[in-house]
């Protein structure tokens, strides 16, 4: 082996190669903070195994990438050209979750003037310090720039698709170490036979050349958008996980709100220390009632799994037929204010009542190139391909089963449903 080449072991995907740049990468501040925001948030609360990191995650996407760019190269036949930023990919898959807040994605389900940027743009930041661009140096003066580009989706490299898209490596890796993790059997998926499937191929509309995947990785495929399901609906949106995060994000909410930590100071801590920071400055530097809740009664629930407590649950079910007020999505102040009227009728605190009915529009994004057996390439968009993927006649309705409206309450308390759902209908 190579003396510049390093090897890991990792319970995934058992060695994984480093090269001199990946190890560069990875000594810096910047990578090691991953070390510290758990992948899952709050799901180690309810699947006590689910302590894996960004950081773990993130080899673990390095490896695929190099593992895929090996694969492509064995069997393309496109020119030179479409390779140019072959050799960023690997570096790109590294990084691509390096803005991550902490405890992952809970903090952009906030209202967007709540948080500097998604995490993708926030990756520009930690790019730009000096330490990470010292190592990424060897690879060219616009490769932060380039880099960024592929986090974002932005990129116009026919490579692009593996780090963001229908095929994208991040969503193999995730549910294969979320699952295991979690100790569940929901996120199995062939990946070995999706990787194998990978092909370079040209658009017969534009002429572009895109990541696509052979028509007999297909099942593959399905695999993929099916494990994407049933891991959203079994964990990722597990009521003791929706509970936990939901205070978790109106802790930070009302941080904010009142000034106790300015939301670019979000960019930057770990788990542990923006939680302590918090509830430091909440305890010493503010002496008002939102200080109070926060230090003595919200942080110190949440760090002893004391969550809040559902007191309706709605499924979709429960729910067909009935056109709920666009607010109810999201964390916008009608939410927050109807929330806040409705924690008085219950004789709670303002703050302490909780409506949670997370989203994933784009649960089943397609929109990926398909050599067809007998050569012909197809685009697979959002309508599917009648006989080979008909996704789009089951989609919307595995979406729906996967969503539930809960309503959470910070002490124990009954929703009555029919008097609740008159209120948030449209």
């Amino acid at each position: 082996m190579h003396p510049s080449i390093k090897t890991i072991r990792d319970p995934l995907w058992n060695t994984i190669r480093l090269s001199e740049p990946a190890l560069r990468i990875i000594d810096t501040p910047a990578f090691q903070r991953l070390r510290y925001i758990r992948q899952l948030g709050f799901a180690h609360l309810v699947y006590p195994g689910a302590t894996h990191t960004r950081f773990d995650h993130a080899l673990g996407v390095h490896h695929l990438a190099s593992t895929a760019l090996r694969q492509l190269r064995e069997r393309s036949d496109a020119p030179e050209e479409v390779w140019e930023d072959e050799l960023l990919i690997p570096y790109a898959a590294l990084l691509h979750d390096i803005g991550h807040y902490a405890y992952s994605h809970a903090l952009e389900e906030l209202e967007p003037e709540r948080i500097p940027a998604d995490h993708e743009e926030v990756s520009r930041r930690f790019l730009d310090e000096a330490e990470l661009r010292e190592a990424l140096e060897p690879l060219g003066p616009e490769a932060p720039e380039r880099i960024h580009a592929l986090i974002r989706g932005d990129s116009a490299s026919p490579l692009a698709g593996l780090i963001s898209g229908s095929l994208d490596l991040d969503k193999m890796e995730y549910l294969r170490r979320d699952a295991r993790f979690c100790g569940v059997p929901y996120g199995e998926v062939d990946v070995d036979r999706l990787l194998a499937g990978l092909l370079l191929l040209q658009d017969p509309t534009t002429g572009r050349w895109e990541t696509g995947v052979h028509e007999k990785a297909i099942a593959a495929l399905e695999s993929l958008l099916f494990a994407k399901y049933q891991m959203f609906r079994n964990v990722y949106w597990h009521h003791g996980v929706r509970a936990a995060t939901a205070l978790y994000k109106r802790i930070v909410e009302d941080a904010v709100r009142v000034e106790l930590i300015d939301a670019e100071e979000l960019i930057g801590p770990t788990d542990e220390e923006l939680l302590y920071e918090i509830q430091r400055r909440a305890a010493t530097e503010s002496d008002d009632a939102v200080g109070e809740r926060l230090a003595e009664r919200w942080i110190p629930a949440l760090r002893r799994r004391r969550l809040p407590k559902r007191a309706l649950e709605l499924t979709a079910a429960d729910l067909q037929g009935i056109d709920l007020q666009p607010w109810v999505i999201g964390d916008g102040a009608k939410k927050r204010a109807f929330e806040d009227r409705l924690a008085t009728e219950l004789e709670l605190e303002p703050g302490e009542v909780f409506i949670d009915f997370p989203e994933k529009s784009r649960m089943f994004q397609l929109d990926v190139l398909i050599r067809r057996r007998g050569g012909r390439v197809e685009r697979l968009g959002e309508g599917g391909i009648p006989g080979v993927l008909d996704l789009p006649r089951v989609a919307r309705d595995l979406q729906d089963t996967a969503r539930t409206l809960r309503v959470f309450t910070f002490e124990r308390r009954s929703v009555d449903a029919d008097r609740l759902l008159e209120r948030l209908r449209a």
